[in-house]
C-alpha cells in the first residue's frame, strides 16, 4: 500500500490529538526512531501544526538486534536504551506521541518519561488507513470505563468456550487498564488503534486450558489458527502444549526459541469493546502494512497474552498475543461477554 501524506489523515491524526487535549502553544515530542513508519512521524508533526502546538522530535537510533527470534508487538521498545538526557526531554514535553516501532507500553523508560507529568499516546506501527478506520469515538469512553469498573470490583474472571477453553484467572488487587484511544486527565496512557479493558494478574493467578481455535488471530505471526492449540497453564505458565499441524510446531518452537521461563507466563487478559474494529481485517492486508492491534479491540473478543507482566516481576522480550473468538468472559459469576456477543447492556448500552 502506498504510504503518502493526505490530507485526510492529517484531519484524523488532529482530530485524535485534540481528544488528547493537545491546545494551541502545547509543547509535544513526537519520539521515533530510524527504523520507524515515517509517514505516521509526519502525520503526527503536521497534526500537532494544524493544531498550532508546538512539536518537537527526538529521534532514536534503532538498536541492534540481539533476540534469537524476530520480535514483534511487544509494547517494550528499547529505542530509548536508559539514555538520560532524551528521556528528559519527553518528560519536559506535555504531551508525547510515540511512533517507536514497539512502542513504550511495557518500556521501562515510561514512567520516567511519565514522571513530571507528561501524557503519553503511542501510534501502532500501521498503515494509516488502519488508524482512519478506527478513529478514536468518545461514545466508546463510557463503555470501557465501566469495563474497568468491572475488572477492578471483580475476584476472579472465568473464561470458558466450545473449543474446550477454561480459564480460572483470580484479578482481586490486579492493576488494570483501559483504552478508548485517546488519552484523558484520568489516564495518561493511551494508545490508537483501542477500545479494550485488560488486568495484569498477579503471581499464581491464571490456571486452566486455553484453546486456540481456527480464527482466532497470533498477532505476533500476523496469523490467524488454522488448526485447534491447546495450552494447559498452571500457576500462570504454559506447562503443556498440544495440538496438530503448523500452528502448534510455530508457536513451540518460538516460544523455545527464548530460553526464557518468562516467555511462557501469562501477561495481560481482558476483552475487548470497539465494534469498529474487525476480527478478520487481516486478511485486506500485507504483513508489512500492519501491526494488528486493531485485533486485540474487536468487540467481544478474549485477549490472553504471555510475556512481560511487571506487576507480577517478570520481563521478557518474547510475547503472544491471542485474541479469541466465541469465548465466554464472566466476572464473579456475572457474564460481560458470551460465546464471543459483548453483554452491552452492562456497558451502558451499544455505544454507536
Amino acid at each position: 500500500m502506498i504510504e503518502l501524506i493526505e490530507g485526510k489523515w492529517i484531519e484524523a491524526f488532529a482530530r485524535t490529538f485534540s481528544l488528547c487535549g493537545v491546545a494551541p502553544g502545547d509543547v509535544c515530542a513526537i519520539l521515533s526512531e530510524t527504523q520507524s513508519r515515517p509517514v505516521l512521524v509526519k502525520l503526527s508533526e503536521l497534526a500537532l501544526q494544524r493544531l498550532d502546538a508546538r512539536p518537537f522530535h527526538v529521534t532514536m537510533v534503532t538498536p541492534a538486534v540481539n533476540a534469537p527470534v524476530p520480535v514483534r508487538s511487544t509494547g517494550s521498545s528499547k529505542a530509548l536504551q536508559g539514555l538520560s538526557q532524551p528521556i528528559a526531554a519527553l518528560a519536559a514535553s506535555k504531551f508525547v506521541i510515540d511512533c517507536s516501532v514497539e512502542g513504550l507500553l511495557h518500556a521501562n523508560e515510561r514512567a520516567q518519561v511519565l514522571a513530571q507529568g507528561a501524557s503519553l499516546m503511542m501510534i501502532s506501527n500501521e498503515h494509516p488507513e488502519v488508524l482512519e478506520r478506527l478513529i478514536p469515538d468518545p461514545r466508546l469512553a463510557a463503555a470501557v470505563d465501566i469495563g474497568v469498573g468491572l475488572l477492578r470490583n471483580a475476584k476472579e474472571m472465568r473464561v470458558t468456550s466450545k473449543a474446550g477453553t477454561d480459564l480460572t484467572i483470580r484479578i482481586d488487587g490486579a492493576p488494570v487498564r483501559g483504552s478508548c484511544g485517546f488519552v484523558t486527565p484520568e489516564s495518561r496512557i493511551a494508545y490508537w488503534p483501542a477500545g479494550l479493558c485488560l488486568c495484569f494478574p498477579k503471581v499464581g493467578s491464571v490456571n486452566g486450558v486455553l484453546v486456540l481455535a481456527p480464527g482466532d488471530a497470533n498477532l505476533t505471526f500476523k496469523s490467524y489458527i488454522q488448526n485447534p492449540v491447546r495450552f494447559r497453564i498452571v500457576d500462570d505458565f504454559i506447562e503443556d502444549i498440544d495440538g496438530e499441524g503448523l500452528d502448534v510446531e510455530l508457536t513451540c518452537s518460538y516460544l523455545g526459541a527464548w530460553r526464557d521461563r518468562n516467555a511462557y507466563a501469562v501477561s495481560h487478559v481482558g476483552w475487548g469493546l470497539n465494534p469498529r474494529a474487525r476480527w478478520d481485517a487481516m486478511v485486506g492486508y500485507d504483513r508489512a502494512d500492519i501491526n494488528g492491534t486493531e485485533l486485540r479491540a474487536f468487540a467481544g473478543n478474549f485477549l490472553y497474552s504471555t510475556g512481560a507482566n511487571e506487576h507480577a516481576g517478570r520481563f521478557t522480550e518474547g510475547h503472544f498475543d491471542f485474541p479469541m473468538r466465541n469465548c465466554t468472559i464472566a466476572l464473579d459469576g456475572k457474564t460481560v461477554v458470551s460465546d464471543g456477543e459483548v453483554q452491552w447492556d452492562l456497558f451502558g448500552g451499544f455505544p454507536f
